[in-house]
């Protein structure tokens, strides 16, 4: 028997944390019965509906890190018709981003269909880092540096504590390339942060994320994880 959250999120339907959200929604049946309990216990043999579908059984595992090109949305479907980071993966398997990277955005993108390992990657408590590098508008001053590192004011929330360092001042275009990690994943916070102490993003890349990076993947290529690195990947959510 397992928790009712728990097996939709293996099923690869959503992940723990969205299953949780649906079931306290009453979005949830097992077997005929509204589940609206977060812990109720089941198992594989129950007949389990979420949104009037019936759950999928528990699918194989598949973990993929993708460079993401610009011009790609982080989304499973796009109203606009823009092409998506699953169409750049085999078809066959129902996965989905960890996490989003804006449009213009490029760099290192998990996708998988497992919830667990999804909600501990994205949850902000458990501080897995996120590396990018950002070019970004002026000269960069140490005391603005400063003021990433101990947080800033955005959407009306200061950011936690993260790390930033210059990597390059260009004088000539009046540019600055900046390294700056953090663990939080709050909507277009990078750019966001940059916006509050004045200096606007050019150019962004998440360079790592937690101990993967892109080394060895052109633009718009991908790879499987290797079950080592997915062990890795547990043990850094669960730190």
């Amino acid at each position: 028997m397992e928790r009712l959250q728990k097996i939709i999120a293996q099923s690869g339907y959503c992940s723990r944390r969205k299953a949780e959200e649906l079931i306290t929604l009453g979005k949830v049946k097992v077997n005929g019965e509204v589940v609206t309990q977060l812990g109720t216990k089941v198992s594989y043999e129950d007949t389990i509906f979420v949104n009037g579908k019936p759950l999928s059984k528990k699918e194989d595992k598949v973990y993929y890190l993708l460079n993401k090109p610009r011009g790609v949305v982080t989304t499973s479907s796009d109203e606009y018709d823009r092409k998506t980071v699953l169409d750049l993966l085999p078809e066959g398997k129902r996965v989905y981003p960890v996490g989003r990277l804006d449009y213009d955005t490029t760099g290192v993108l998990l996708i998988t269909n497992d919830g667990e390992l999804t909600n501990l990657l994205i949850h902000p408590k458990n501080h897995v880092e996120k590396t990018y590098i950002a070019k970004v508008e002026g000269i960069l001053l140490k005391q603005d540096l400063e003021k990433l590192c101990t947080g800033v004011m955005i959407m009306g929330k200061k950011t936690s504590r993260a790390k930033a360092r210059i990597k390059k001042i260009d004088k000539k275009t009046n540019t600055t390339l900046v390294e700056l990690t953090i663990y939080e994943g709050r909507n277009h916070q990078v750019k966001k942060m940059f916006e509050a102490i004045g200096y606007p993003v050019m150019k962004l890349r998440r360079e790592k994320f937690a101990f993967l990076t892109t080394d060895g993947l052109k633009s718009g290529e991908y790879r499987p994880l290797s079950i080592k690195e997915v062990k890795k990947l547990y043990n850094e959510g669960k730190k």
